[in-house]
C-alpha cells in the first residue's frame, strides 16, 4: 500500500457555548475551513476524490449528509462526493482514518477529512430527544447485556478504578487552562486556525447585516486551584469532576488534506506528516471511556513503537479522569501529553475535535522538532479512535 502523506490541516477557533460562532450555520462553519484548506494548499478541488466528515448530532441544521452541503455551500466541484459519518464524539478521527484508508487502499488518490458541530444550535442529544416522537436509541434487549450509564458516570467510575482523586482533577483542569493561554501567547497556534466571520443578530436571533470576527478559542478561563476546589461536582453528589476538569460544550470545525506519497510528488506538494497506522476499537460501554488505553496500546503494537517513542500525545480532556487513567495504564508521560492544553480549556465541538486533535499534533510535531505523534478519543458507547501520525 502506498505511504498515505498529510499534506496541511487547517480548523476554526473553538467558540464557547451561545459565543462568537452561535450565529453561524454549521455547514456554512465547515465550508469556511474547507475553502481555506484548498486555497492554503493551492490543490485542484477536483484532485479530491472523496471528502469524509464527522458529526454527531445529525438532525436539522447538521443532517442531509452535512460533508457534502458544506463542500457545495464553499462553492467546491459538485463531482467530489461526501460522505458524513458519526463515531460520536470520535467521527472527525475516524473520518481521518476512513480518508486515510480510502486513499492507502487506492480507491482514491486525494481525500479530505473534516468534522464540524454547532451544540450551540444543535444541542447534544438533540438527535435521540424524545420531543422528537421517534423512539429511543437504546432498545429493552441491551439492558439484558449491559448496564447502561452515562459519561459523567463512567469518567467517574474510572477514577475510582484508577484511583484518581477530586485533587488530581482539579490540578488537571487548571494545567490545560494554563497550557492553552501560554500556547496563544507564544504565538503555538498561529497558521492553523482561520478567522471566521459571524453574523451578528439581533434579541430576535435576525441578522443585522454586520458581523464580527472570531479569530481565538473562547473557551480560556483565568482561574486558580482555590477557585477549582469551591465548583459543584457534575457526575455523582460527591464526585471527583466539575465543570473545570470536565470538557466545554462548544462550535467548531476541523479539515485534513491526505494524499498519496506519489500523488503529492506528482502535484509539488511538500508532505507535512505521514500517517504511521490508524485504528478503531471497542471497550467496556459501562465504564465507556477507557478507548484511548486500547488504542494507544493497539498502535504501539501494530507499529512496533514503544510508549517512549512518542514525542506529542493528544488525547481528548472528555473528562480529567479520561486523561489521568490513560497515562497511569499505559506509562505515557503527561509532560508530553495536550502539551498545548485540551477540551478543558479549548473546548469539545463533539464532531469536530478528532481533526482538531491531529491539527494540533501536526503542528506541535513541528515546533517541537519531534518525530511521533499519537492521537486518540474515547467515544460514547464504549469506542476508542487512535492515529499515529510521523513527520517526514
Amino acid at each position: 500500500m502506498s505511504d498515505v502523506v498529510i499534506i496541511d490541516a487547517v480548523r476554526t477557533p473553538i467558540g464557547r457555548r451561545n459565543g462568537g460562532l452561535s450565529t453561524v450555520h454549521p455547514a456554512d462553519l465547515l465550508a469556511t475551513v474547507l475553502a481555506d484548506l484548498i486555497a492554503r494548499t493551492g490543490i485542484d478541488p477536483a484532485e479530491v476524490g472523496q471528502v469524509v466528515g464527522g458529526c454527531v448530532s445529525q438532525v436539522g441544521e447538521q443532517s442531509f449528509d452535512i460533508a457534502r452541503t458544506a463542500w457545495l455551500s464553499a462553492g467546491l466541484p459538485m463531482s467530489v462526493a461526501a460522505t458524513t459519518v458519526d463515531t460520536q464524539c470520535g467521527s472527525s478521527q475516524q473520518a481521518t482514518n476512513l480518508a486515510t484508508a480510502l486513499v492507502a487502499g487506492g480507491v482514491v488518490d486525494v481525500a479530505v477529512a473534516c468534522g464540524v458541530e454547532s451544540m450551540s444550535r444543535i444541542p447534544i442529544g438533540s438527535n435521540s430527544s424524545k420531543k422528537l416522537g421517534l423512539g429511543v436509541p437504546i432498545p429493552k434487549s441491551y439492558f439484558s447485556q449491559y448496564e447502561f450509564t452515562s459519561q459523567f458516570e463512567g469518567a467517574e467510575r474510572i477514577a475510582d478504578q484508577w484511583g484518581v482523586s477530586r485533587a488530581d482533577c482539579d490540578e488537571f483542569g487548571l494545567q490545560s487552562q494554563q497550557r492553552a493561554a501560554a500556547a496563544w501567547e507564544q504565538g503555538r497556534f498561529d497558521g492553523q486556525v482561520v478567522s471566521i466571520d459571524a453574523p451578528d443578530v439581533d434579541e430576535d436571533g435576525t441578522p443585522t447585516g454586520t458581523t464580527h470576527t472570531v479569530a481565538r478559542d473562547e473557551g480560556l478561563r483565568e482561574t486558580t486551584l482555590e477557585k477549582l476546589a469551591t465548583l459543584k461536582p457534575v457526575g455523582r453528589e460527591n464526585g471527583v469532576h466539575t465543570a473545570g476538569s470536565a470538557s466545554q460544550i462548544s462550535d467548531g470545525a476541523a479539515a485534513v488534506l491526505v494524499m498519496t506519497a506519489e500523488k503529492a510528488a506528482a502535484l509539488g506538494l511538500t508532505p507535512r506528516a505521514k500517517v504511521l497506522d490508524t485504528c478503531i476499537v471497542g471497550v467496556d460501554p459501562v465504564l465507556m471511556l477507557t478507548g484511548p488505553m486500547d488504542a494507544t496500546k493497539h498502535l504501539l503494537g501494530r507499529t512496533g513503537l514503544s510508549i517512549d517513542d512518542i514525542d506529542v500525545f493528544e488525547i481528548n480532556e472528555a473528562f480529567a479522569s479520561v486523561v489521568l487513567a490513560w497515562a497511569k495504564e499505559v506509562g505515557a508521560d503527561l509532560d508530553r501529553t495536550n502539551p498545548n492544553g485540551g477540551a478543558i480549556a479549548l473546548g469539545h465541538p463533539l464532531g469536530a475535535t478528532g481533526a482538531f486533535l491531529l491539527t494540533k499534533a501536526l503542528n506541535e510535531l513541528e515546533r517541537s522538532d519531534g518525530t511521533n505523534a499519537l492521537v486518540s478519543m474515547c467515544c460514547g458507547g464504549g469506542l476508542g479512535t487512535g492515529t499515529i501520525i510521523q513527520r517526514v
